[in-house]
């Protein structure tokens, strides 16, 4: 009975646990109420921004009458350039200091609320700069302003005080006036030169969204069906090795007559496709591995059903890590270049820890003996946690109240869907990838340009409901593993069992695995670390090919007796490259392997296996 009412609550709230939320609620209300000093605060603070609002308001309006009675100056430009020129705003945006009267002081260098709002993407048409848009998008803007500062009381819960402050941003974010047609300046301007045909096919783009979401229509994809697994996307070429239940273990064809005796073997995140790391051509990372003479295996997960609600963490790290490795160590013979993105890196650290603390065996026996050779090489950790005490805003959506939700939501199937794991991402960048995206579809009648990462985006994944549940339990609630407690197959296993080098990847946007809370590698492990943070995001960040514009990394290497650096001391400390990092890892890999060269490799061909990329990947569900 309690299953059955959570799992009607989740339907009612999206997902979502009222009792989180009313608990983060009731802690922020009672601070409020018991804070007189604050409530005086809050009370000046809304003052400040609304007068800010309103000299915003007069400029804009006054710089749009100007240029109404100025026959030279016409236009949505020549609005936004009449009003700077009499305002003293160089840059044209719309200011929140100075006005009749000031000091002529540049609002950029004065105005958090001006500088606030030229930031925002949403805002960045020139249509927003005339009166009365830019006084609706001042409002919407200083609302937010002055929430992040009422959502931030003294002795709130820390959980607590991210939740209010998140949640309300996702309310002012869901009600701003980019996305109501009558407050969208872009949009009514659209439908007039249209003569309504973009609203025309902007409602149905939100009919068939809407149908899509309450199940009454399949899914589709909106992109090109030619981007594909196989057709435009991981077309790398190579062999499926190894299959079982789990796991598809894919090693890819060779293009250098020799390569590095050490072999590469990447673990993805189950929680994604592994052609996250084989995207086009241009921009695939095992293809660029294998371009530079390293031997490359990839794991490809199986996207999982029913059937499989028992699988456990143990079972991941065991018939797909392990099993992965014992088989690409045999039939190599040489140590491992061990690779782990995301949830892969996690797992790739446990079973690391695992084979150093010998609580861990592989099956091919010369993989163990082999003399003075260890199972491992090195160990990549790409947007990968290990420490979970500070996840970053996906930490907001876990507690102990919103996992019992999720029990009893994947109870009732076995699995976690995989719309309601890429629902979760979404609803944590809701503004570009919710907001944005249905602004510019119901708004503006426009269809989505689809790329290679956005259509690997939508091509989702399920998770075991076991599986989930433990990971959620032991690294995020529990952070059994960073704090020694977590066990594999009945034995606790140590981070500081790593003794193999160590490269470490942040991303300087990741909101799922923040950058200074993956440096924490730093104090886990027995190891060189050498840590290197890019600009980008989660998969961005990673999937930052040379040649890619405006990208660079900073780079160092802390060994395992120096003393302790905080992040923000590293940050001062390493020195920044412009260009990819992948020439760094590229490097970093042969400088820690035996520096030797053998003939390549060529992967076998067993019709019953098949070749890359294989079947596991092709499967998708309709939820």
């Amino acid at each position: 009975m309690d299953q059955q009412a959570s799992v009607l609550m989740a339907q009612l709230w999206s997902g979502l646990s009222p009792i989180s939320l009313t608990l983060a609620a009731t802690d922020w209300a009672l601070h409020v109420l018991s804070s007189p000093g604050t409530q005086r605060r809050l009370a000046r603070q809304a003052a400040e921004l609304g007068h800010a609002w309103w000299q915003d308001a007069w400029r804009a309006g006054m710089g749009t009458a100007t240029a109404f009675l100025t026959p030279d100056v016409s236009g949505v430009a020549g609005a936004a350039g009449a009003a700077a020129a009499r305002t003293g705003e160089a840059g044209g945006g719309s200011g929140t200091q100075g006005g009749p009267g000031d000091d002529g002081a540049p609002p950029d260098d004065a105005s958090p609320l001006a500088r606030a709002l030229r930031e925002d993407a949403r805002y960045a048409d020139p249509a927003w700069q005339r009166w009365p848009w830019s006084g609706l998008a001042s409002a919407g803007k200083a609302l937010e302003l002055w929430w992040q500062q009422a959502a931030a009381l003294r002795g709130m819960q820390p959980h607590s005080r991210e939740q209010m402050r998140f949640y309300g941003r996702q309310w002012l974010d869901a009600w701003a006036p980019s996305n109501v047609l009558w407050t969208n300046p872009q949009a009514l301007q659209r439908a007039w030169e249209s003569g309504g045909q973009s609203l025309v096919k902007g409602w149905g783009r939100m009919v068939e969204d809407v149908q899509w979401r309450l199940g009454l229509q399949p899914p589709r994809r909106r992109f090109d069906p030619e981007l594909a697994p196989g057709r435009g996307l991981a077309t790398t070429p190579g062999q499926v090795v190894l299959r079982n239940a789990l796991i598809e273990l894919i090693q890819y064809a060779p293009t250098t007559p020799t390569v590095q005796r050490e072999p590469v073997l990447v673990i993805p995140s189950c929680i994604m496709k592994y052609y996250i790391l084989d995207l086009s051509p241009h921009n695939s990372l095992v293809r660029w591995l294998v371009g530079q003479g390293h031997t490359v295996y990839i794991v490809s997960w199986k996207n999982p059903d029913e059937d499989d609600a028992l699988l456990a963490m143990d079972d991941y790290v065991r018939d797909g890590v392990l099993a992965a490795l014992d088989h690409v160590r045999c039939a190599t013979g040489a140590p491992v270049h061990l690779m782990g993105y995301c949830l892969g890196g996690t797992f790739a650290a446990i079973a690391a820890a695992a084979l150093g603390g010998g609580d861990a065996r592989l099956g091919c026996q010369h993989a163990v003996d082999a003399a003075e050779e260890g199972v491992l090489a090195s160990l990549t950790l790409l947007a990968a946690e290990t420490d979970f005490k500070e996840p970053g805003e996906l930490g907001i959506l876990i507690d102990e109240a919103q996992v019992r939700l999720l029990e009893d939501m994947m109870a009732a199937r076995g699995y976690l869907t995989g719309q309601q794991m890429a629902g979760s991402f979404q609803f944590l960048h809701s503004r570009e990838l919710v907001w944005s995206s249905q602004t510019r579809r119901w708004l503006l009648g426009e269809d989505e340009v689809g790329n290679d990462l956005m259509a690997w985006n939508v091509d989702v994944t399920r998770l075991p409901a076991v599986m989930h549940s433990q990971y959620l339990r032991s690294c995020y609630l529990n952070n059994d593993l960073a704090e020694g407690r977590f066990q594999f197959e009945g034995q606790p296993i140590a981070l500081r069992d790593i003794r193999v080098p160590v490269f470490a990847v942040g991303t300087v946007k990741d909101h799922v695995a923040p950058w200074r809370s993956v440096y924490k590698i730093h104090h886990l492990v027995s190891a060189d670390v050498t840590f290197a943070l890019t600009n980008g995001g989660h998969n961005a960040g990673i999937v930052s090919e040379p040649g890619h514009r405006g990208r660079y990394h900073h780079l160092l290497t802390t060994p395992a007796d120096h003393p302790w650096r905080t992040p923000d001391e590293w940050l001062a400390a390493a020195p920044r490259l412009e260009g990819s990092w992948w020439p760094s890892w590229s490097a970093w890999l042969k400088q820690r392997g035996s520096g030797q060269e053998v003939p390549a490799r060529q992967p076998p061909q067993d019709p019953a296996l098949g070749s890359a990329p294989g079947r596991y990947v092709m499967v998708r569900y309709g939820d």
